[in-house]
């Protein structure tokens, strides 16, 4: 698998054709008598086979074995600090407003599987609903190892070093400031390019992540299609002994194999891992008067039955400017019926200057309150309303309809800010029963 120059195919949900070598992809059927170079045809199915045209995910890929190959007998396998829902203890309440500093690497190496360390959960992995945030701390290489997962597509949002996911359909680098979407069912290695590295994952049981409806706004701005990039064809052919980890049902499981299982020489189709560069997302925003709701910054969003009402929305919160006349700028106080995971990127995130540095995550839970910390609010409060751009900033939320909850170790091991209710104590009654002429 060569990886040294990589190359992108532009575009969101396109149905992409990629070869690695050349007259590896059958034209005009998808599985015909005999494939090119002896290989082996075979689907890949995202979405049931009767799902709505534009709901229909599937990718053809051309491959030196068939992927009932690439597994053997499974053995269960224990991966501690990953969990999945329903995980839910008594002892461990959910119940508030929770904020946690950049959780440090520790002494021992970790790779993608054992560096994972689940912070919430929420929904049913059994029912193919909801959700689970997760940290990963890797600091090593898989080296003949793989892994997939049957449970959920995964959000990777990288806060720090570079990974390369090399999957079935090629090779995709990630560095801080872009996201990945690793495909249910995909099987990959995971290398360090740029170590340590640590980031975000949102483990979306449901329905694929998607574009969001723009409405009024139109055909342009947020996340534009073109600026999805999803790999060229790329294969190892590889004898070697490897292991293949398996997500099932929450529960682990590894086969050993003699070979390495990324060897899908050509492909077309719809299915795929893609990466996103978050700079080039466009937002829109108040350009008058009072503050949008946060869903005008969704990146992605992974759809529910009810209409309107997402499994989960991906937010992004960067660099952009605010303008508005005689209006509090930053985020409102507010409770709602979605529950709100925050990561910090880098930079200063506005709603809360102190506290909430970069690789810090908080967790405001369905129909708690929250809004901006004293300081924030008197600095909007009182601040001249000039032109002001928001400069060096870039946090995210994964925000889902769901309760999330913390699993032991977000609560116990973690390293959880104890006092972080406390930023609302200084906020005093300014109410005197006269009129403010202001």
């Amino acid at each position: 698998m060569t990886a040294n120059a990589l190359q992108y195919m532009p575009g969101f949900g396109n149905d992409f054709e990629s070869e690695a070598l050349p007259g590896a992809l059958p034209q005009g059927q998808n599985s015909p008598q005999r494939c090119p170079y002896g290989l082996y045809a075979e689907q890949l199915s995202g979405t049931a086979f009767t799902a709505p045209r534009g709901r229909n995910e599937r990718s053809w890929c051309y491959r030196i074995r068939p992927s009932v190959r690439h597994v053997g007998r499974f053995q269960p396998i224990d991966v501690s600090h990953w969990k999945s829902a329903p995980n839910i203890f008594p002892e461990v309440t959910s119940l508030g407003q929770y904020r946690w500093n950049p959780v440090p690497h520790g002494e021992g190496d970790t790779d993608w599987i054992t560096g994972m360390r689940t912070v919430t959960t929420a929904g049913d992995v059994n029912t193919q609903t909801g959700m689970a945030s997760h940290i990963y701390l890797v600091t090593q290489s898989m080296v003949d190892s793989y892994f997939y997962s049957a449970d959920g597509e995964l959000l990777v949002v990288p806060q720090q070093g570079t990974l390369r996911f090399c999957t079935e359909l090629g090779v995709l680098d990630v560095a801080p400031g872009e996201i990945a979407v690793l495909p249910r069912g995909l099987v990959y290695r995971v290398e360090v390019i740029e170590g340590p590295c640590r980031g975000f994952v949102c483990e979306n049981y449901g329905q694929q992540f998607d574009l969001p409806d723009r409405g009024p706004i139109g055909a342009n701005c947020m996340a534009n299609p073109r600026d999805f990039k999803t790999p060229v064809a790329a294969f190892e052919d590889r004898d070697a002994p490897s292991t293949v980890t398996l997500k099932w049902c929450g529960q682990f499981h590894r086969s050993e194999i003699g070979h390495s299982p990324l060897d899908v020489v050509a492909w077309h189709g719809n299915y795929a891992p893609y990466k996103y560069d978050l700079s080039t997302y466009s937002p829109v925003g108040a350009i008058l008067f009072d503050h949008p709701d946060p869903s005008i910054f969704t990146v992605l969003t992974a759809r529910s039955e009810v209409e309107g009402t997402a499994n989960i929305d991906f937010v992004l919160f960067r660099e952009r400017w605010l303008v508005a006349e005689n209006s509090f700028r930053p985020p409102w106080y507010h409770k709602n019926v979605m529950s709100e995971l925050m990561g910090n990127i880098y930079g200063e995130y506005d709603a809360k200057p102190d506290g909430f540095g970069p690789g810090a995550m908080s967790l405001h839970n369905c129909m708690l309150p929250h809004g901006p910390d004293q300081a924030a609010f008197e600095k909007a409060s009182t601040g001249e309303l000039v032109p002001h751009k928001l400069d060096n900033t870039m946090s995210f939320m994964f925000e889902t309809r769901f309760p999330q909850h913390l699993t032991q170790w977000a609560a116990n091991e973690a390293p959880i800010q104890p006092d972080y209710a406390d930023v609302w104590s200084g906020l005093e009654k300014k109410f005197d029963g006269t009129i403010d002429p202001g």
